[in-house]
């Protein structure tokens, strides 16, 4: 009996996770060794498509006085920077630790671009 038929890439028999279609020949489930033929992964892409944010390096070496937060890199915040007190910075994170600890969030001033960072 055939519970799983409507997933294209698993067993129809056990729902497991299919192996890679191979160019000739049929599919054999690692689960349950059954044996299917391709059309198994009917319904499923198989081509997809990347979008990648476009790049502008005048922004990231921009090294002139920001005077608007329309200039920032980032979300800005109303945080006080410690070496000019200007009350805006904006900020980015990052996972640098293990997973089961927090993010490394990276401040920089809007004014004197100071940068400091805050484990959270």
């Amino acid at each position: 009996m055939d519970i799983f038929s409507n997933c294209p890439g698993f067993c129809p028999s056990c729902g497991s996770i299919l192996p890679e279609l191979q160019v000739k020949g049929n599919v054999i489930c690692y689960n349950c060794k059954k044996e299917f033929q391709p059309d198994v992964y009917s319904g499923e892409k198989s081509e997809f498509t990347i979008h990648f944010n476009t790049y502008d390096p005048s922004k990231v070496f921009n090294r002139t006085k920001r005077e608007s937060e329309s200039d920032a890199d980032g979300p800005v915040v109303e945080r006080k920077c410690p070496k000019c007190n200007h009350d805006k910075m904006s900020y980015a994170t990052l996972q640098l630790r293990s997973a089961d600890e927090g993010q490394t969030v990276f401040f920089t001033c809007l004014k004197c671009k100071f940068k400091e960072s805050e484990n959270s």
